[in-house]
């Protein structure tokens, strides 16, 4: 084992002396005070190693003695991560004494001490690999596999394997043979470096179905796929935490990896302690039951951030390979983005812009790209969907963090002060907004098929309609409400309906807040079945009138069970407002309407 000892401290940046082989990102335990600190090698110059420490530096001393361990920072894997709270280096936190954590203190991550019921789904015999399922355990209401350890290379021969019965994570439930006849004890947990993707599948799919989230400005407009990456950048107060746990707690994710990366410690408080306790409206138990959260606030050391993040993708990719959807998502990645900029300001290294890193574009890419939508080796599909929020100073969208961050993910979702500030939730403006799913093939493809033949191009035009009144809003602002004509009050109207009835959604209320997929179907064909008519008004104050009476129509809709005695009446009294012979009379005034409307609906 390589020693070596302290040569300079500068904050968290650690120079030691080596005295042996080192290598990059190579983790080294600092002694001090009878502790052991840890810390990462992040560059190599002769025998002289920077090393980024992930705890305080306070009662570091000059020629403290340092080992070098040999290996990179891992994780532990197995049973039990569920309903955890960790650290950015997968401590246990509810393990831990006191209100503070202690400089060097160390929990499990794992509990030893617990039985797990094992169900061997291989037998004596079989060819195995990394990644391949041996056995199961039920872990909450998942379906835990149990696996091949990553690490392994090669093909392996099941010399035995348990028997049903409970077992601790740290006892045998396998032996393998290697190619080369060495045998190899397999147990429910093992470890894997997080700064290494976990690429034990067989294919990496290009995403195709979409992910529901319950929201839908999202599902219906800008959707996200499954094995997706998205972002939400946004300025302070739009509410960017709020939507992540509003997604956390609606989507139909079967593990669900919160990353609360560089956070002021008030703001995840509610993480920790009412945001576990809703219930998950796919499952209908508690939330806390598929949820692990990764906690770094901005108190904690800096260079904690970092590791947290990975810490996260990692756990992802490993329920990944247990043919799961993993819904993984991280609050902010502008924090670990300034913990980079910080440890490359100390190292003296050339700034880009901003003072950010010049290899910052290159690794937010390489972060987003560990999503992804698999193929395991036994033909099961597993997924890692990853959003990301990003804070910009001032709400700048110029900066480098957003643009880089940009170039990779493939959903954009902007949350827009003016909507905030008008009570309009969620605060996501559909237009600066995008998903570049609703151009893939496969997406358009799977869409047709699932959905209903036309999709992507009705979602596309309902965004034009909303564009085009936006555009008509701008022109009755200026030019006064009698200065413009009856049409561009209608174009400003139909975008109101289409706003009020689809993008916003009441999260206090229990059917609104989660509009199932097949639901947001339906109520996007009656709302596009109203945008399309053709209205002909006397004058503009009779359009607001009528379209006011629609807009509260579809709105009952929205709080009324999907095809519940309540949504007919609601629909049933819409639908009659679209079909009658007469010309209605709104405040006095006639007013012809042409209706496409169908009976189909």
């Amino acid at each position: 084992m390589t020693r070596g000892k302290v040569t300079g401290v500068i904050a968290n940046l650690i120079s030691i002396e080596a005295q042996g082989s080192v290598t990059q990102n190579e983790i080294c335990l600092i002694h001090s005070e009878g502790k052991k600190l840890k810390a990462e090698v992040i560059r190599v110059n002769g025998n002289i190693a920077s090393a980024q420490l992930f705890e305080s530096s306070r009662t570091i001393n000059m020629g403290s003695e340092v080992e070098f361990t040999g290996r990179m920072l891992e994780v532990e894997l197995g049973p039990g991560i569920l309903s955890k709270r960790y650290d950015g280096l997968q401590n246990d936190l509810s393990k831990m004494g006191g209100i503070f954590i202690g400089t060097g203190e160390v929990t499990d991550p794992l509990d030893d001490d617990v039985l797990y019921s094992f169900t061997p789904i291989v037998k004596s015999g079989d060819q195995v690999q990394a990644g391949d399922w041996l056995g199961s355990v039920q872990e909450n209401w998942v379906d835990h596999k149990i696996m091949v350890p990553f690490a392994m290379t090669g093909y392996f021969t099941v010399a035995s394997v348990s028997k049903p019965g409970d077992y601790k994570i740290s006892a045998t439930i396998a032996t393998l043979v290697s190619e080369k006849g060495e045998e190899h004890s397999v147990s429910m947990r093992q470890k894997w470096p997080v700064k290494l993707a976990i690429n034990t599948f067989k294919n990496k799919l290009r995403p195709y179905n979409i992910l529901q989230t319950g929201l839908r400005v999202i599902d219906t407009l800008n959707p996200i796929a499954e094995g997706g990456t998205g972002y939400i950048p946004g300025p302070f107060g739009t509410g960017k935490t709020v939507l992540q746990q509003a997604i956390a707690k609606n989507s139909e994710a079967d593990i669900v990896i919160i990353v609360a990366c560089g956070e002021r410690a008030n703001e995840v408080v509610e993480i920790f302690t009412e945001f576990p306790q809703l219930t998950d409206a796919i499952t209908g138990r508690k939330l806390d039951e598929k949820i692990t959260i990764i906690c770094n606030t901005s108190n904690m050391p800096v260079a904690a951030r970092e590791a947290s993040v990975y810490v996260g993708m990692t756990l992802a990719e490993y329920y990944r390979n247990m043919g799961l959807k993993v819904l993984m998502l991280a609050d902010s990645t502008s924090r670990w983005a300034q913990a980079l900029r910080e440890m490359s300001n100390r190292m003296e290294e050339l700034p880009g812009q901003d003072a950010f890193p010049v290899e910052l574009p290159a690794t937010i890419a390489n972060f987003y790209s560990r999503a992804g939508l698999v193929e395991l080796s036994n033909g099961k599909q597993g997924s890692v969907t990853f959003i990301g929020t990003v804070s910009p100073a001032g709400g700048n969208f110029k900066e480098p963090v957003t643009e880089s961050t940009s170039k990779v993910a493939r959903c954009f979702y902007a949350l827009s002060q003016k909507r905030a500030d008008a009570k309009r939730y969620p605060a996501i403006d559909s237009l600066a907004s995008y998903s570049k799913y609703l151009d893939y093939p496969e997406f358009i493809d799977d869409a047709e098929t699932t959905l209903q033949p036309g999709w992507v191009p009705l979602v596309k035009r309902a965004k034009d309609l909303v564009r085009d009144g936006l555009e008509a809003r701008d022109q009755i602002s200026i030019l006064g409400d009698d200065a413009v004509p009856v049409t561009y009050h209608i174009s400003f109207w139909k975008s109101e309906l289409i706003d009020f009835a689809l993008i916003q959604q009441d999260s206090f209320d229990e059917v609104d807040m989660n509009t199932p997929i097949e639901r947001q179907r339906y109520m996007l064909n009656k709302v596009m079945e109203i945008a399309e008519t053709a209205f002909s008004f006397s004058d503009f104050e009779a359009v607001g009138v009528y379209f006011k009476k629609l807009i509260n129509l579809l709105k009952q809709m929205n709080y009324a069970a999907f095809a519940s005695a309540s949504f007919k009446k609601y629909e049933a009294e819409l639908d009659a407002e679209l079909t009658k012979e007469k010309k209605p009379i709104v405040s006095g005034v006639n007013l012809t309407l042409e209706t496409n409307h169908s009976d189909e609906n």
